[in-house]
């Protein structure tokens, strides 16, 4: 990145831009808090964008054309790989069924001023490094760790909604306190979130459940009103209660879960741990002794976690891995020195290459459970895992009889499911139910449960 800005500062020296452009957002923010800086390279500059943009590629500073934005005064170059995004110092006003800005030129005060919070808004002049803060506010609340907007909250609010969600993923990520004034104007406009796009709230969202503070952003989305917008499914958690093995209701339950998983670890993990209950709402159910039951909770949480993140535009790659960690959040915990090495056999084949992430969700879900009543012996589990795949490594795990050998048997035609069906006695032998080369046993199963051909 200093390598970037040096190319750019080289190429203005002792032209008109030179003292005239200005480095804004993240990365000066990152500069004071002394953070890992942000990706993003902003200039802001009083003038036209598109003119530096030009003159950066003439010059060959930027690595291609540029891609200008005449409507919002910006322009997007690349310059040794790096993406610089170029502003002219504008003034924007809203139209407040839209969040699409109309914009006119405008002084650099008018610029931070239409930024979305004040820390957000310190300047670095690019060529002498002066930093200026125009709104007298920006260094203090860096300094006392506060989000606070820069213009009326209400105001900054209804131009873009989103910016109710960064400013909690800005608390969530640095560990600031968001201004009293700011937080509950956020409370009133939450209902803004209406007119913004699934794909940018799942941008915001992804973050803040990423951020190091993830379950303190989370309960001030549900406070403030703005989960209720875009995931009911979780805010109708909060005040179920549940059994004996549990010191939380289903909400709480969850936060502290999602706080137990490792801090390093990846969106798939950490949106299972969010999600992994979120099906208890709908399952919730009484006996006559008075004990609680969610039956069934993981296979129909599963199900809503899929619509949830339909709705919020996920990958399908990515939602149908943590709806499977779901479905198969509770078969860790029930394991127990009992267990039949066929037994284990089977978890091993269900998990597939889930069973760590299974295993890192069990640890954190039984942690955050009650201590008297949930406890599963990791160690031993893992122990008997290594165990149990150290003999399959000795066998070859293949079907006992050919293609055509249950072609013949069952008198099928050749196609994908002869594969199938050979898959199926393989995984007769991982969990034990058959022996490796037995075809005798192998015949017994397909008989039973494909019956004869149809001309015996």
């Amino acid at each position: 990145m200093d390598s970037t800005i040096a190319k750019l500062r080289t190429a203005t020296t002792g032209t008109p831009y030179e003292g005239r452009l200005f480095l804004v957002g993240g990365i000066v923010r990152d500069k004071h808090l002394a953070e890992r800086p942000d990706e993003d390279i902003d200039i802001v500059l009083e003038g036209d964008a598109a003119q530096l943009a030009d003159f950066l590629h003439k010059t060959g500073v930027a690595d291609h054309p540029p891609v200008t934005y005449p409507r919002f005064g910006t322009a997007m170059v690349s310059v040794s790989g790096r993406q610089v995004e170029l502003v002219g110092a504008r003034k924007e006003s809203y139209d407040r069924a839209s969040r699409k800005p109309a914009t006119a030129p405008g002084t650099l005060l008018d610029d931070v001023l239409r930024r979305d919070f004040t820390i957000n808004t310190l300047l670095e002049n690019l060529h002498t490094g002066e930093i200026l803060d125009l709104t007298g506010q920006a260094f203090a609340d860096i300094d006392k760790r506060i989000i606070r907007t820069p213009l009326d909250p209400h105001v900054t609010f209804d131009d873009d909604p989103l910016r109710m969600l960064r400013a909690i993923r800005f608390a969530t990520r640095f560990g600031f306190a968001i201004d009293p004034a700011t937080y509950t104007a956020i409370r009133e406009r939450s209902h803004r979130l209406s007119i913004v796009s699934a794909e940018r709230i799942r941008a915001e969202f992804s973050k803040i459940v990423m951020a190091p503070s993830a379950p303190t952003g989370l309960e001030m989305l549900r406070e403030t009103g703005l989960l209720a917008q875009f995931a009911p499914e979780l805010v109708a958690m909060r005040g179920v209660t549940q059994n004996i093995h549990h010191i939380h209701d289903v909400w709480n339950h969850t936060l502290k879960t999602l706080e137990l998983i490792p801090a390093d670890s990846g969106i798939i993990l950490k949106l299972a741990a969010l999600l992994h209950d979120v099906g208890k709402p709908e399952t919730r159910s009484v006996d006559e002794q008075g004990t609680v039951h969610f039956y069934r909770h993981e296979a129909v949480g599963a199900e809503i976690a899929r619509h949830l993140m339909r709705r919020l535009t996920f990958a399908n790659a990515l939602i149908s891995r943590v709806a499977f960690l779901i479905s198969m959040h509770l078969r860790v915990g029930e394991y127990d020195q009992t267990w039949s090495d066929a037994a284990v056999r089977r978890l091993i084949r269900d998990a597939d290459d889930h069973l760590d992430d299974l295993v890192a969700l069990t640890i954190a879900d039984k942690g955050a459970a009650n201590p008297a009543t949930q406890h599963v012996d990791i160690d031993a589990f893992r122990a008997r895992v290594r165990k149990v795949h150290d003999e399959l490594a000795g066998q070859r795990i293949n079907s006992p009889l050919s293609g055509r050998e249950i072609i013949d048997l069952l008198g099928l035609e050749p196609g994908p499911q002869i594969g199938a069906i050979k898959e199926y006695l393989e995984s007769r032998i991982v969990e034990g139910s058959l022996l490796a080369g037995d075809k005798a046993g192998a015949v017994e199963l397909l008989l039973r449960k494909y019956g004869k051909k149809s001309d015996e």
